[in-house]
């Protein structure tokens, strides 16, 4: 039985985990603050104290934390726990120089790295049906892809590791900017006259409709924001696409905008709530 060492057990890292014990992986579960992996345990999942302790002998290190930074450390420790031969499957978003710093990690310890952020939120990763942009060495592709399997509707091998984060932040910058535009819609309509529900049922079923934009506006229109994915870290992945989009000679405006109402909704409390509390910092003056 293959065996999974997890580091992150938050709205992503815990379904993730239950997908993989699902799957018939064997899980060793760790999280910063132990009393969140503890629920994993009613699933099968043997919760560790430490990162070494959770990736004693594993297979496969997954790691989905917040940023580069919460991942390097405990990444780093758990790096000489894992068995010869052992792969570190990252799936956090970290950004161009995250990447280039973790992978430089697993080369000092001899670990074969692949780079795989997800595409998806809190609803997909409980439902097995994340997208997983896979990059590394080709010849790991075989051992990762029933992990990815387990935890996703589709992967897609993209090359040489730091392909598959590069083409997240291209996603990101494209989730963003729809959201923005969703924001500045409902605040327009509100600010006319217009009843925001219109403008969805307006969009609904022609060229014009997209799915993502009634799950999100329904929360904006409703004010309540269920935190699927939070605006800080919506902020934060919007800092790594601007600095990737700067690096290559770029100022992007929109995704400038974008940053700014975030930055206003997270000074008006809404920073752990869901990223479509961004319409707070639209309108927020």
């Amino acid at each position: 039985m293959t065996q999974i060492a997890i580091l992150g057990t938050g709205i992503m890292g815990a379904p993730m985990a239950r997908n993989l014990l699902a799957a018939g992986f064997e899980v060793r579960a760790w999280n910063r603050t132990v009393e969140k992996a503890r629920p994993l345990a009613d699933d099968g999942a043997t919760v560790a104290e430490s990162p070494e302790e959770a990736a004693s002998g594993a297979d496969i290190l997954l790691t989905m934390l917040a940023d580069a930074e919460a991942v390097a450390d405990p990444a780093e420790r758990a790096l000489g726990s894992l068995s010869d031969g052992g792969i570190w499957l990252q799936t956090s978003t970290v950004g161009i120089e995250g990447n280039d710093r973790l992978s430089g990690l697993a080369a000092d310890r001899g670990v074969t790295y692949v780079d795989a952020p997800v595409l998806g939120t809190k609803q997909p990763a409980e439902q097995g049906q994340l997208v997983v942009l896979a990059s590394g060495p080709r010849d790991a592709e075989q051992r990762c892809a029933p992990v990815f399997d387990a935890i996703g509707s589709k992967y897609m091998w993209l090359g040489e590791a730091g392909v598959g984060s590069r083409l997240k932040l291209v996603v990101n910058n494209w989730i963003a900017g729809l959201l923005g535009t969703l924001g500045e819609t409902v605040a327009l309509a509100r600010a006319t006259g217009v009843d925001p529900q219109r403008f969805l049922e307006s969009i609904g079923g022609g060229p014009l409709d997209l799915p993502y934009a009634h799950v999100k506006g329904k929360m904006m229109l409703d004010g309540d924001y269920p935190t699927s994915f939070s605006a800080r870290l919506a902020r934060k992945d919007m800092g790594l696409v601007l600095d990737a989009a700067r690096s290559g000679g770029l100022e992007p405006s929109i995704t400038e905008a974008v940053a700014r109402y975030f930055e206003n909704a997270i000074e008006a409390g809404h920073g752990e709530e869901d990223m479509a509390a961004i319409l707070e910092g639209v309108t927020r003056r």
